[in-house]
């Protein structure tokens, strides 16, 4: 590893992206940094933005998946031809972002200072460049949700319990002690399935003020389709991740909830209840299949 410039490889996943992408990777390649690659990996897109990326910006590396592997799996193809390179630090990054010139040389400030993090973010505003998206998350385990935090940072960093998909900066020394995302997730949640795996594994995770990126949140999924990965994946993670008394309580609760859904189903059938229900239907034949 350089000293001062270590090796980034950064993977923007795309799906779909012909409204986001050429912005974002024209931004990419007007970064302050010496030392880093672009893979873009594609997830089987039908819009043509892969292929107009390929024309526009012949700097970058293409890797286009024969069909739609979803976040987790589509990612770690990017992940595992950027560990093959030898990279020193692996960031996965939305397609649907704006960036801050220097934002790359922050985090990598931040990682040669601070050896003991394994995951960093930048500070994250929405679109409209004024509002901030993330300034850290936080896991509520007896209510089964995260939540972003909002607020400035009035220090240098802040510790979180997890880090955003959305702009996700790791150590390689984080893949070879934890592995890659799980591919149990196809949507949401894996990135905070991710981060409680690094932090059992030892590793810190922190927010860098100084660091900032925008997200538009050009999102492809209808209302209900989103709903429904949200429901299957944090159910996923709370199974997966539940520890002690908790996992007795996350079967109550679960229970709670599905008794809910189905109120809601009794009073009104609209496509998000019915998007619910079908993924607790998919999650139960998750569960006989582990």
């Amino acid at each position: 590893m350089s000293n001062q410039y270590p090796k980034v490889n950064i993977i923007v996943l795309n799906y779909n992206g012909k409204n986001v992408l050429k912005k974002c990777l024209s931004d990419l390649f007007c970064l302050g940094y010496s030392n880093f690659e672009v893979v873009v990996v594609d997830n089987n897109s039908s819009d043509g933005s892969f292929e107009r990326a390929k024309l526009n910006f012949p700097r970058a590396t293409f890797i286009k998946n024969e069909q739609n592997l979803g976040f987790s799996a589509g990612n770690n193809v990017g992940i595992k031809y950027s560990l093959e390179k030898k990279a020193d630090f692996v960031l996965l990054l939305n397609n649907d972002t704006e960036l801050e010139r220097n934002f790359l040389n922050k985090l990598v400030e931040s990682a040669l200072v601070n050896e003991a993090v394994g995951i960093f973010s930048p500070l994250i505003f929405s679109g409209d460049r004024k509002t901030i998206w993330f300034s850290g998350g936080e896991i509520d385990w007896l209510r089964m949700k995260t939540a972003h935090k909002k607020d400035l940072i009035r220090s240098d960093y802040a510790l979180s319990d997890f880090i955003s998909g959305c702009a996700m900066f790791v150590r390689a020394e984080v893949f070879a002690k934890i592995g890659l995302l799980d591919e149990d997730f196809f949507l949401y949640w894996e990135d905070v399935d991710f981060s409680v795996r690094a932090k059992r594994g030892g590793f810190s995770l922190l927010v860098v003020a100084n660091s900032k990126i925008y997200h538009l949140e050009k999102s492809n999924e209808s209302q209900d389709k989103k709903i429904y990965w949200l429901v299957l994946s944090g159910l996923i993670f709370f199974r997966k991740n539940s520890q002690g008394y908790l996992s007795f309580w996350i079967l109550a609760y679960t229970f709670l909830r599905k008794m809910r859904n189905w109120n809601n189903l009794r009073k009104n059938k609209t496509k998000i209840s019915l998007a619910v229900k079908q993924a607790y239907i998919d999650f139960k034949k998750f569960k006989c299949e582990k």
